[in-house]
């Protein structure tokens, strides 16, 4: 048995796209799924299973929201192992940083450096992001509401990818969540 999480793009922000949390945990219940918990509104949701193919569980929870909600939500999953393997390989100074500082994009599957090539990064510093294992680490001072460079970062739709991002407090928390219980 494996504990993972799921990450859901885009629910309960902005008045639309409404997951309430309990139906969630229902939802993932009724796929088969054990130990299943949710962490805040918007978007996250722990769980264990003996399948172990996280593409296969994403899709099937997208299609189960789907159905069930009436719109198309993109999820990812991710095991305790990368996500901590994730928080381990920040390239920034984390516990140095306020969490509103530091964020994580996690992508579904490798984005390379030309992805990024038309961001004059020189020129927006003091932000600055890193690539790292299908994922963009995002250093923000001013936190993300401000930052000029994840709106660019976000211009670019990412063609055959989904990618979702979560601030440092969450990536930490989604580690200890899925991490084996003793």
């Amino acid at each position: 048995m494996t504990t993972y999480a799921a990450l859901l793009r885009g629910i309960n922000v902005g008045g639309g796209k409404k997951v309430p949390m309990a139906d969630l945990r229902a939802l993932l219940t009724g796929l088969g799924h054990t130990g299943v918990r949710t962490y805040l509104q918007s978007g996250q949701a722990v769980f264990t299973t003996a399948r172990g193919d996280e593409e296969a569980l994403a899709a099937e929870l997208g299609r189960a929201v789907e159905e069930r909600f009436g719109f198309p939500v993109d999820v990812l999953v991710r095991d305790h192992a990368y996500l901590k393997a994730v928080a381990e390989n920040c390239p920034f100074p984390a516990a140095e940083l306020a969490a509103r500082q530091l964020h994580v994009t996690y992508y579904s599957a490798p984005v390379t450096p030309d992805r990024f090539a038309h961001i004059d990064q020189a020129a927006l510093l003091p932000e600055e992001f890193r690539l790292g294992d299908r994922c963009l680490y995002l250093y923000a001072p001013d936190g993300l509401g401000r930052s000029k460079l994840a709106e660019l970062l976000g211009r670019r739709p990412a063609k055959g990818l989904i990618a979702t991002s979560r601030n440092w407090n969450t990536v930490l928390k989604l580690v200890e969540l899925t991490a084996p219980q003793a």
